[in-house]
């Protein structure tokens, strides 16, 4: 395939490029680029800093302007890759018609993009989105990012911080109250620990995670059913998904654990988040196809309470289905339990799901593999 080819990788609202030297994406981006060279794309893999919890809207103007300052002197082909709530700021950039802001060329863009790829994408909304908008669990919500970037830094996080945050989104799926100073001390204990630079920069990630928060509302499924009758495919464009489907938190997953007390503190995290996605009432419909792609790979099809801790499975289906993952919402961006590769990949919650490196490079090798195929001009029909 002569020719350059941009790829773009879009964070979802836990999601950044690089926060103080904390790459996001750091996994995906080698993997996919080494594998795509195998598979014949001269590939430029390019993570989005997108705005982490503003409005769908703001988050695919600014993909859009990533766009435009990194890849306006080329008319090279685009590929859109969203992480979570990243697969829905693709769609609607690519969207006939959208309007994303006065004298915005969208056109100048949408029309070069060959493919869109979401991965664990909430298209069908989730119902943790509910929890989190309320006035507590949006503090909450703040002091779980922080956690996740500390973890990615440091590998784990202070036990006793842990067992504070478990506690307080336990008293977010029971819908009691909340002293704010327990997540202020939350915030304070992990953020001590960063050099100057990275807490200058994590402290304005989080800023920005804390003054706008439009994108809760839009993530419920009464936010997203406007988001889904407003945003159409694109013809000519090759929409693919990865579906995630974590293990369900039980007696026998918290035994294969084992007895690590911070193991089995985050899988009391992971089991509240659990818990609270698997409450979706939402539709999530499945064509033949998507749900033969399922059956053809884990032998059922997951119900509708089933999730990766983030996302209700069923909702995360948009056009084929490129991967199903036994995973939860971070893993397939490289955050699970290897800290023997180089570099480590680290864990963020324990979930038993047992998703390693050989997963991840089968995940992203398949991603690949339908990037090529857009990239040689395969239509959606063809998919």
């Amino acid at each position: 395939m002569a020719g350059v080819h941009h790829i773009y990788l879009i964070p979802g609202f836990f999601g950044f490029a690089d926060l103080g030297g904390i790459p996001y994406f750091h996994h995906v981006r080698e993997f996919l680029r080494d594998v795509l060279s195998d598979v014949g794309v001269d590939a430029r893999v390019t993570t989005v800093a997108t705005l982490p919890t503003a409005s769908i809207r703001h988050r695919a103007g600014r993909l859009l302007s990533t766009i435009e300052a990194d890849a306006a002197e080329d008319d090279a082909p685009i590929h859109l890759i969203g992480h979570s709530t990243g697969g829905l700021d693709a769609r609607l950039l690519v969207t006939p018609h959208v309007a994303l802001g006065a004298d915005r060329n969208v056109e100048s863009v949408a029309t070069r993009v060959r493919s869109v790829i979401s991965v664990a994408t909430p298209h069908q909304g989730t119902p943790l989105a509910g929890f989190f908008g309320s006035l507590t669990g949006k503090k909450a919500l703040w002091a779980l990012s922080l956690a996740s970037i500390y973890t990615l830094r440091f590998g784990r996080l202070p036990l006793s911080v842990l067992f504070r945050l478990v506690g307080v989104i336990a008293k977010l799926d029971g819908h009691l109250g909340l002293r704010h100073n327990v997540l202020d001390q939350v915030y304070r204990d992990l953020l001590a620990d960063f050099d100057t630079e990275r807490e200058a920069a994590i402290a304005e990630f989080l800023e920005h995670v804390r003054s706008d928060q439009s994108l809760l509302r839009q993530l419920t499924p009464e936010g997203i059913d406007l988001f889904n009758a407003s945003t159409g495919d694109r013809p000519g464009v090759r929409y693919g998904s990865v579906v995630t489907w974590a293990r369900r938190p039980s007696l026998r997953a918290n035994l294969d654990i084992g007895l690590d007390p911070y193991l089995q503190a985050t899988q009391g995290l992971y089991r509240a988040l659990w818990w609270m996605s698997s409450r979706s009432r939402a539709e999530c419909p499945l064509s033949a196809a998507q749900r033969a792609a399922l059956l053809d790979v884990w032998g059922e099809v997951p119900e509708l309470r089933d999730n990766d801790g983030m996302v209700p499975t069923l909702a995360q289906a948009w056009g084929e289905i490129i991967h199903a993952a036994r995973a939860d919402h971070l893993d397939v961006c490289g955050h699970f339990h290897d800290p023997e590769h180089d570099p480590p990949h680290v864990d963020w919650v324990a979930t038993g799901s047992g998703f390693r490196r050989p997963a991840f490079e089968s995940l992203w090798t398949d991603v690949a593999a339908f990037i090529a195929g857009a990239a040689q001009g395969a239509s959606p029909d063809e998919a």
